[in-house]
């Protein structure tokens, strides 16, 4: 399940009900990724926590669902570039070419 071990929920205002409903009165329906009718969810445009109506528009399921799955992935990728790159030593001249 997507929402497993996600504090998501948890994160959203206490009237998410509310600005979900006027998001989407707000975009007729119409889905922001494909442009075509019938978005029935809310997504953050940009990932986190800024719940403002400037960051949420409309969405098919389908099309969050890829959405947010293209996101999850760039991000565990730059978490393992990052981690791999910490594991790198610095690299150091050799013997006797260090100059005084």
């Amino acid at each position: 399940m997507a929402w497993e071990g996600s504090t998501r929920r948890q994160r959203l205002p206490a009237n998410w009900a509310v600005i979900r409903r006027r998001i989407l009165r707000r975009d007729h329906g119409i889905c922001h990724v494909c442009h075509h009718d019938g978005a029935t969810e809310v997504d953050h445009i940009n990932p986190g926590d800024d719940h403002s109506g400037r960051n949420l528009a409309a969405i098919h399921v389908t099309c969050h669902r890829a959405k947010s799955s293209r996101e999850g992935g760039e991000a565990a990728g730059a978490n393992r570039r990052a981690r791999a790159s910490a594991r790198l030593r610095p690299i150091e001249p050799p013997p006797g070419l260090i100059e005084d």
